[in-house]
């Protein structure tokens, strides 16, 4: 049994849709689909989704929300006609719309469950279309498939007892189409993934269900060893371990929400990353383990957006807990940090720019002076991170030389590196603005 889970620009018009029905009834092994919101049909396009939450913004605003109303309808709408299907579907996305407006729900709870309504309308529409095409095929909300999940608005995780529930998915004779992105708590109320999460739904289907292979069908023909974006026409890659995938996903790769592969890859599942416009195409298979390589290095991932907090002090190797109570400080601001370098005089901690208010970098570096009475305290802005990403590196000689070699000769300087204890990436740090140069440099090093 396959599961194939097909992304945004998969299921953005009719024309795609009639794709991906395609592919699913052209091998018997497909039982099970789950799909996203319509995305971008063009560059300029909308997403569905973000048209849903500036709905659901105006409304919290008091704003009015009949234009964004009539702009989502006539996605569908177009959808249906291209397909040929009744437009009752339509019908019945609208009185959803609007009975969710009118509800008395907190604002949270209504948020999500206007963030729903994206991918469940593409479910039943492409039910529908199939159907239509004389294939018997179902719609099933995620509530009747048995993805039962934990109360958070907006950050749902999956509860153990879902998959015992979705594994009697795999006698339906059926194709099942199951709406990504959300599931259902205990008690009934719908919550939402975070964004990114049909990828979860997915992986979390295949292991309910343990499907043999994952397909997770998007608008590429595979994974690639670099942002193509930065360099040219990059190497594509043909294997991965889940390891590897997580690591890339985390510094920048779009491919996957960084959390997605994780119920497959606690079940062993493989996973295949395949292109809806060319589905012949092999793509990237996602695995536990692989083979030792003698070329280790699979991959280089950015981002950007990271601040960087340094904090000296002399014999702080010699004082018991400082590290704990500089964390401690940033967890009660509220700041999860990422990386955190350290000497024996001095500590850097790496976190997202965006957990950094002007107030709250006033609060945390009076509250560092106060509480820690450090000897030099400084926070630097417009960080880039740069992972370099394989198994095995720390049993590869001349992986950190190489790196360090390439980002010289692009005159690149490196504010921070830390690999620690890793066997499956090394992080640099550097300024922002050297990104580029820093990339195309690191791939002809290991790729070119």
């Amino acid at each position: 049994m396959k599961v194939a889970k097909f992304g945004g620009t998969s299921a953005a018009s009719g024309e795609q849709i009639k794709k991906i029905t395609s592919i699913i009834t052209s091998d018997p092994d497909r039982k099970i689909m789950v799909v996203s919101a319509p995305g971008k049909r063009f560059k300029d396009d909308s997403k569905v989704t973000d048209l849903l939450i500036a709905m659901g913004n105006a409304t919290f605003a008091n704003e009015p929300t009949g234009e964004l109303k009539e702009k989502i309808l006539n996605r569908f709408s177009s959808i249906a006609e291209e397909l040929s299907i009744s437009s009752d579907i339509v019908d019945d996305i609208k009185q959803t719309i609007e009975q969710i407006l009118a509800s008395d729900q907190p604002e949270h709870m209504k948020m999500d469950a206007l963030k729903s309504v994206g991918e469940d309308s593409s479910a039943k529409l492409i039910s529908a279309y199939l159907r239509t095409e004389g294939y018997q095929a179902v719609y099933m909300s995620p509530k009747d498939a048995g993805i039962i999940v934990s109360n958070e608005p907006g950050q749902a995780r999956i509860l153990q007892e879902s998959f015992d529930a979705l594994s009697r998915l795999r006698t339906q004779e059926n194709i099942i189409v199951i709406p990504g992105f959300f599931g259902f708590t205990k008690e009934g109320q719908l919550m939402t993934f975070p964004r990114g999460g049909s990828d979860i739904t997915g992986s979390i289907v295949a292991a309910g269900v343990n499907a043999d292979l994952y397909e997770n069908f998007t608008d590429v023909n595979s994974v690639y060893t670099v942002n193509p974006t930065i360099v040219d026409n990059p190497k594509e890659i043909s294997t991965l371990t889940y390891r590897e995938m997580r690591e890339l996903s985390y510094a920048g790769f779009s491919v996957f929400h960084d959390e997605a592969l994780l119920p497959a890859f606690e079940a062993k599942i493989p996973v295949c990353i395949k292109n809806t416009g060319n589905p012949d195409s092999p793509g990237t298979m996602i695995v536990a383990d692989k083979m030792p390589q003698e070329k280790c290095v699979v991959g280089i991932a950015s981002d950007t957006g990271f601040a960087s907090l340094y904090i000296s002090r002399y014999l702080m190797n010699r004082e018991v807990g400082f590290g704990r109570k500089l964390l401690q400080i940033l967890e009660e601001e509220n700041i999860s940090f990422e990386h955190a370098p350290s000497g024996i005089d001095d500590m850097s901690v790496i976190f997202r720019e965006t957990q950094l208010t002007p107030n709250k970098e006033e609060t945390v570096i009076r509250r560092i002076k106060n509480e820690l009475n450090p000897d030099m305290i400084s926070i630097d802005h417009n960080f880039a991170m740069i992972m370099v990403v394989g198994e095995g590196m720390n049993n590869t000689i001349g992986i950190a030389n190489k790196a360090a070699s390439a980002l010289s000769g692009a005159n690149v300087n490196i504010e921070m590196i830390n690999q620690g204890s890793s066997e499956v990436s090394m992080m640099f740090g550097i300024k922002a603005n050297k990104l580029h140069q820093a990339i195309q440099s690191l791939y002809e090093t290991y790729f070119g």
